[in-house]
């Protein structure tokens, strides 16, 4: 679009009016303007305000030590991010310049961003390491064991790269007799993390299975992308038998190795770890087997031995009973004696006690003569023989009467004679 320049003094008499823009058009030009002027753009800057929207897209801002710009990234472009913006990252951002014509402002659309520092690819391994790290999926506590003689194992991995070729060729050299179920997968690739699940989503159909091995031969950081991405990883950690990670080489390290109950350094070793070599089982048997003779033949001896010590010390039945023979005659001889012994003594009792009855007969005598004067006496000062002779007790509720000061009139008197009692009440006192 043609802009009209401001009308100059020249302009006068030919103009009267300016040209005026409405405010869609000047943003519509200002769009061309930029757009034309700025087709591809790389900027590198601070992420600040970062909000991922529901629907997918990235809306954040760009900033350095002067000025900030808006940008967005729109789902088909941020799906194929390997690592999460944040906040405070730095990154470099390679878009479109373009204005938002409704509100006037410019900004970047972005189609691909790269961190500075770090690559993409450790960044993202780095946040995922970190994410599940805190969640325990790394706890030495929840790792499995690999059982010592499996009987199935099944591989998850290419069937037709070099891993599967070394990992069946160790196993079958090692243990001939071993069951082996080949489930395929895409092991490099975007679609490698949801076949690698897949597969092991299939190895979990299989009742028998004793162990399961992942994994996939060396390569690029690239290459063995899909053993860090966070669907296998839960695969692993979810699976209800043990998990051996057999990625790359010794010095390459997945987020798989981390969430597996064991780690090998490649797929060879995975082979290895997971059975015994069969001459290493056969002399191992030899082992135990001469140590278990040689352990029943020494306990065969030890036994015999036992024997021949309880044969010494076991006595002739016959012999023992004779000997609770004169066990019995002498406690029976012991007996007698104790009781004659005893019978004398209660004898020797008798005898004393009956040289002492004369004694005892003339105490007794002058204890009855001393009864018959003393019952003599006492019955002298009984109150029952002064009533004999003519004399009575008077008693007011049991108590004796001993003065006329005792009774009023009306009191019912009991009068106690030799014979017989009467019960009385007072008519009258005279206490003169």
């Amino acid at each position: 679009m043609d802009f009209d320049a401001p009308p100059g003094p020249e302009d006068s008499a030919t103009s009267q009016e300016p040209s005026v823009l409405s405010v869609s058009d000047l943003n519509r030009a200002v769009k061309n303007m930029l757009e034309g002027g700025f087709k591809l753009v790389w900027l590198k800057g601070e992420i600040s305000n970062f909000k991922p929207h529901t629907s997918g897209h990235h809306y954040f801002s760009l900033k350095d030590s002067k000025a900030q710009i808006s940008a967005v990234m729109f789902r088909g472009f941020n799906q194929s991010l390997k690592f999460k913006p944040q906040d405070g990252m730095e990154v470099i951002v390679r878009g479109k310049i373009t204005v938002y014509e409704p509100r006037g402002n410019y900004q970047i659309f972005c189609e691909s961003m790269e961190p500075v520092g770090a690559g993409a690819l450790q960044l993202a391994f780095e946040q995922l390491k970190k994410k599940l790290q805190a969640e325990g999926l790394f706890e030495p506590s929840r790792k499995r064991l690999i059982p010592a003689l499996p009987k199935h194992v099944a591989v998850v991995t290419s069937p037709t790269g070099a891993a599967i070729r070394d990992i069946l060729n160790i196993l079958g050299r090692r243990f001939a007799g071993l069951r082996v179920t080949v489930i395929p997968a895409i092991v490099q690739g975007d679609k490698a993390p949801q076949s690698v699940c897949d597969g092991i989503a299939n190895a979990q159909k299989l009742d028998d299975i004793d162990v399961l091995i992942v994994g996939r031969g060396g390569g690029s950081i690239e290459d063995m992308w899909g053993f860090n991405d966070e669907r296998v990883a839960r695969a692993i950690a979810s699976c209800r038998v043990p998990v051996i990670s057999a990625v790359g080489h010794e010095i390459d390290f997945t987020i798989a190795d981390f969430v597996a109950d064991l780690r090998a350094p490649t797929p060879s070793a995975a082979a290895e770890l997971v059975v015994k070599n069969a001459a290493e089982l056969s002399e191992r048997i030899g082992v135990l087997q001469k140590r278990l003779v040689r352990g029943w033949v020494n306990l065969r001896a030890l036994w015999r031995q036992r024997a021949n010590h309880s044969a010494q010390r076991l006595v002739d039945p016959k012999r023992r009973l004779q000997d609770l023979t004169l066990r019995c005659d002498e406690l029976t001889q012991r007996l007698e004696m104790s009781a004659g012994r005893h019978l004398e003594r209660l004898q020797q009792k008798v005898h004393l006690l009956l040289s002492k009855l004369p004694l005892w007969a003339r105490v007794i005598e002058n204890k009855r003569s001393e009864w018959a004067r003393l019952s003599s006496v006492l019955d002298s000062l009984s109150p029952l023989k002064v009533v004999e002779r003519g004399y009575s007790i008077t008693r007011k509720e049991q108590r004796v009467i001993k003065s006329v000061e005792q009774i009023n009139p009306g009191d019912r008197l009991q009068i106690t004679f030799a014979k017989g009692s009467a019960a009385v009440k007072v008519e009258s006192v005279n206490k003169e």
